[in-house]
This record gives C-alpha cells, structure tokens and sequence, in this order.
C-alpha cells in the first residue's frame, strides 16, 4: 500500500466553507499527476428525529448546486473544532424545532473521498420535544412528518438522494428490520 506525495499545493479559491488546491503529486505507484482537493472546513451534520410511533421529519428545500428540490433528513454544518454532537442538536432544532432527549451516533462517513476530505456524523435522535424553528437566512424550508418506513421507501424509489439522508435511514432501517 503506497502513499501519494503531494510535490506542490496552490490554493486555487476559499470561502467561508471550502478551500479547493490543485496539486501536483505522485501517485502510490509513481507517475506524476494532478490533482484537484477539496478542504471543507465544517462537518456535515445529518439528524434523524424519530417519535414513538417511528414517525420521522424530513426536510425538503432547494438545493441550489442541484438546480433541484431536495427531501432530506435535517442537516447543517459543523465547525471542525466543534463537538459534533452538539453541533447536531444545534441544526435538528434550526430547522425543525424539536429538541431530543435522546441520542444515538448512527455513522460517521467521508462522503466524497475521492475528492474532497468532507466529513459527516448521523445522529438518532429520540424523546422528542417540539418548539418553534430557527432557520437561518437562506434556508427555505418545509417539514415533512411521516412514518420512518416511508422516508425509507422514498430512499428507494429515487425520491431522496442526498448521502447523508440514504446511508442514515438505510442504517436505521436495518436497525427496525424493515
């Protein structure tokens, strides 16, 4: 199992969420190439509410990237240097309202390794309590309420798409044997 060894690292564009470098490296067998990386400088927080009768909430919005409305789990972004638990507490209640008592880290994932270092954490979250919603301000969002099976079914039938979203409700499917 080789290493690549980056020979040299231009910043190409930053923001306040992504730096993206293009480098030069050798590759583990050792041709030379370039490569093209992404830094994202938050995690990825993804939340599945879920009340005792396994209803859950998604999300729906548009996602400008996709030119496209998107349902998904509710998710935010985290600072690195944040703790991941509670930065998802923080984004469950921004854009749904609800609080939970309970929580359960589902997964952790690297949601686009080939080209970026992007992080995401997927949270159960149980003992829900509902309170008003905190959007930020370009957030446009409708809540969804339904049974855990048919945010699994839309999963499968195309209607979700989003990573977080599938690989969190997948994984929580398993867990109710769906």
């Amino acid at each position: 199992m080789g290493l690549w060894i980056t020979k040299n690292s231009v910043k190409v564009f930053e923001n306040p969420w992504i730096v993206l470098h293009d480098e030069q490296v050798i590759n583990p067998r050792g041709g030379e190439s370039e490569y093209g990386r992404i830094h994202f400088k938050h995690a990825a927080m993804g939340i599945i509410p879920l009340d005792n009768d396994l209803n859950t909430y998604l999300v729906g919005q548009w996602r400008y990237p996709l030119n496209a409305y998107s349902w998904e789990i509710p998710m935010g972004g985290g600072h690195l240097d944040e703790d991941a638990l509670g930065s998802a507490k923080r984004e469950l209640l921004e854009e749904t309202g609800i609080t939970a008592a309970l929580w359960q880290r589902l997964s952790k994932v690297h949601l686009s390794n080939s080209v970026s270092d992007e992080v995401g954490y997927i949270y159960l979250a149980k003992e829900l309590t509902f309170g008003a919603t905190q959007f930020d301000e370009s957030e446009d969002l409708t809540i969804k309420k339904l049974p855990l099976i048919k945010a699994v079914e839309m999963c499968l039938d195309g209607s979700i798409t989003d990573s977080l979203s599938l690989i969190g409700l997948f994984k929580l499917a398993r867990t109710y044997s769906f």
